[in-house]
């Protein structure tokens, strides 16, 4: 298997070579606009110029204020393991005084990873049960797991089958299995077909080119291809492509054109499905319209361009176009590819592109192709994580990580994207969404999860179309081992042992109750500390008040840590004022706190001279869950008295939790 440690100055392995000789992306000589290599040297990064003036008209809410990254996380965290050379080392320049560590991976224990062991072992058993019928056929033959935050990868688990079928049996729908001798496990460095999170890989080299200035995100894309005016598209942007709101339908079968001109002649006539810049609409179209482009302005393949700028200078030896076929016995097989589910007949295909256009384009495409593992996509995610640099290598600047991870879609609520990275998306990856949370997944059974706000990665791969792609459903197994891991990043008590903890789960409401309290002033009012993050919308924490049968909510204010625009975000140190008080008139909170601990405060005056009894109701729908809420330090002051606290062991004991259970994580 591919060590963690070892890394950029590796000598490629299995049959890789060098195909054109470039090491490291930075080394590049100067595009179009006189920056090039000192730009990636300096981190000097992308100028408003080269967004081409757009940024401010996105639905005039997208800011590019810098995006707090693992880099720029407070010292001390846990986990982040021991400081490692930075990029500077490889142009000559000495690292900045003062900057933050930027660590590269190793294999570690939970604690070593400031994360909780439970979760964790939790998070094998879940992805395990989706090896049986979910309900009725396996979600995947097999899946290899890998979990980590900061430097430390705690988890990497392989986990049934690589290959396990060599057919399908439609007229059964049962899989007819390799006999058992043949069959071959998962093993921690099995390759896998990424299917659509090539798309990522292919928008790191588009902002590459952005950064130095070759391409320009709002130039229309006919700038650069001006047979892709046809059909209406001469206004569709780069940006556009990069974000999905290029209008394109999602997909059309370019595979039945034999030849690469036939291919382009289809793209070329393609007629937008809405307006550019009106719908989000995901579409494979944009990133083999993007793979275009890059081509052209560096002419380069896009296997080489892979090759040159991420994976050699990564030591990502195990990712790859075309894998060779020496690679095939450690390549987890795919689809028995037949007619009528598929468009192509092939047989198994194992060691081969799974995605049909991809087939057609010879298994090099900017929507679909690249081959992995999972010990590369976690240097990929530390890569990001660490704002651009790995080791000795940097492949973008800080400024151009921060557009990955910027909201480019803010007038699509729902469809958050940066540049070809997914934010905020329960639907995979479940408890670790965050706004700041960036990813992807592939038809395969593959996904990567990365969140800068708790500095964790999560790579879940698994062949869920083998034997066939009708077998697999939805993003369980994702949603399951992302709720785990967001589970295995402790939050502490905002002071004290333990807080109140609602839980995670779905569908459910949870309840925690004060005793009856009679209040007798004016300057009645509850306080404690609040942290929540759940659902957005969907999922609630509500403050309410009974003084008989009826509940009804009680508004409150919260006052969060820092101030300014990242008031409420980690890292804000000594010095830094508090914000203002921030109303919630409704009596409740949803979505994304920020996951720090608020101070909360309720006016109770409205139940003078009755007695009362105060209740927090977590409650959450049936599909998805944020990390949860945390109340401590519950207390109650009717004027100049203290009529409840928590603190106190008598009080404490008289709290009626359904639900809620006292956690010191």
């Amino acid at each position: 298997m591919t060590g963690y440690a070892a890394g950029n100055g590796e000598t490629p392995g299995n049959g890789d070579t060098a195909e054109n000789g470039v090491t490291a992306g930075t080394t590049d000589t100067a595009g179009a606009g006189g920056v090039g290599a000192a730009v990636g040297a300096t981190g000097i990064g992308i100028g408003r110029r080269r967004l081409g003036g757009g940024i401010l008209a996105l639905g005039g809410a997208l800011a590019l204020a810098p995006i707090p990254l693992a880099g720029a996380a407070e010292r001390g965290t846990p986990g982040t393991g021991p400081a490692t050379t930075e990029a500077g080392a490889a142009t000559g320049m000495a690292p900045e005084a003062g900057r933050p560590h930027r660590p590269t991976l190793r294999r570690g224990s939970a604690a070593r990873a400031g994360l909780l062991q439970g979760p964790l072992d939790q998070l094998v058993r879940e992805a395990e049960a989706y090896l049986a019928d979910s309900p009725k056929h396996p979600w995947y033959a097999g899946a290899v797991l890998l979990a980590g935050r900061g430097g430390t990868v705690a988890l990497h688990r392989p986990i049934g089958k690589a290959v396990r079928y060599a057919a399908y049996d439609e007229t059964t729908d049962t899989g007819v299995e390799f006999p058992a001798e043949q069959q071959i496990p998962m093993a921690e460095d099995t390759v896998f077909d990424l299917a659509s999170i090539s798309k990522l890989f292919t928008s790191i080299l588009a902002v590459q080119q952005i950064e130095r200035g070759a391409l320009e995100l709002e130039a229309a894309v006919a700038t650069y291809l001006p047979d892709f005016a046809g059909g209406g598209k001469q206004d569709i942007t780069v940006r556009q492509l990069l974000t999905h709101t290029s209008g394109f339908r999602s997909w059309i079968p370019l595979y039945q054109e034999p030849t690469r001109e036939g291919k382009l002649r289809m793209l070329w006539k393609e007629v937008p499905a809405s307006t550019p810049g009106s719908t989000y609409l995901y579409s494979d179209l944009n990133l083999i319209s993007l793979q275009l482009i890059l081509e052209e302005i560096t002419g380069r393949t896009l296997d080489v361009l892979l090759h040159d700028e991420i994976t050699a200078p990564l030591g990502m030896h195990r990712t790859r176009y075309n894998p060779p076929a020496s690679w095939k016995p450690r390549i987890a097989a795919t689809e028995d590819a037949r007619l009528p589910w598929s468009g192509l007949e092939r047989g198994l295909v194992w060691g081969e592109v799974h995605d049909e256009n991809a087939y057609g384009f010879d298994g090099v495409a900017g929507h679909a192709g690249v081959f992995s593992c999972a010990r590369d996509l976690a240097v990929l995610a530390r890569t990001l994580l660490n704002g651009g640099v790995y080791g000795r290598s940097r492949i973008l600047s800080e400024a151009s990580v921060d557009l990955l991870f910027t909201d480019f879609n803010t007038a699509f609520p729902g469809d958050e994207h940066g540049l070809g990275f997914e934010l905020y998306q329960h639907w995979y990856m479940g408890a670790m969404a965050t706004p700041r949370s960036a990813g992807h997944t592939g038809f395969t059974g593959t996904s990567l999860v990365l969140d800068p706000s708790t500095d964790t990665f999560l790579v879940v791969l698994g062949n869920s179309v083998h034997p066939v792609r009708s077998w697999r459903s939805g993003s369980a197994p994702r949603v399951a081992t992302a709720n785990q891991l967001a589970r295995a990043v402790p939050v502490r008590p905002e002071r004290g042992r333990t807080a109140w903890f609602s839980g995670m789960a779905s569908a459910s409401t949870a309840t925690l109750t004060l005793p009856a309290l009679r209040l007798d002033s004016v300057r009645a009012r509850l306080e404690c500390g609040l942290w929540w993050d759940t659902e957005p919308g969907s999922d609630r924490l509500v403050l309410e008040a009974s003084a008989g049968q009826e509940w009804r909510p009680v508004p409150f204010t919260t006052v969060g840590p820092g101030s300014g625009p990242g008031a409420g975000h980690a890292g804000a140190g000594p010095g830094h004022h508090r914000p203002g008080p921030q109303p919630h008139p409704a009596g409740w909170v949803s979505g994304w706190s920020g996951r720090v601990w608020h101070r909360l405060e309720a006016d109770l005056s409205a139940w003078r001279g009755k007695r009362v009894r105060l209740r927090w109701r977590y409650t959450t729908d049936q599909l998805y869950v944020g990390r949860g809420a945390y109340v401590d330090a519950l207390r109650v002051r009717d004027g100049g008295r203290t009529v409840f606290d928590a603190d106190r062991p008598r009080d404490a004991g008289r709290i009626e939790a359904t639900g809620w259970v006292v956690s010191a994580d």
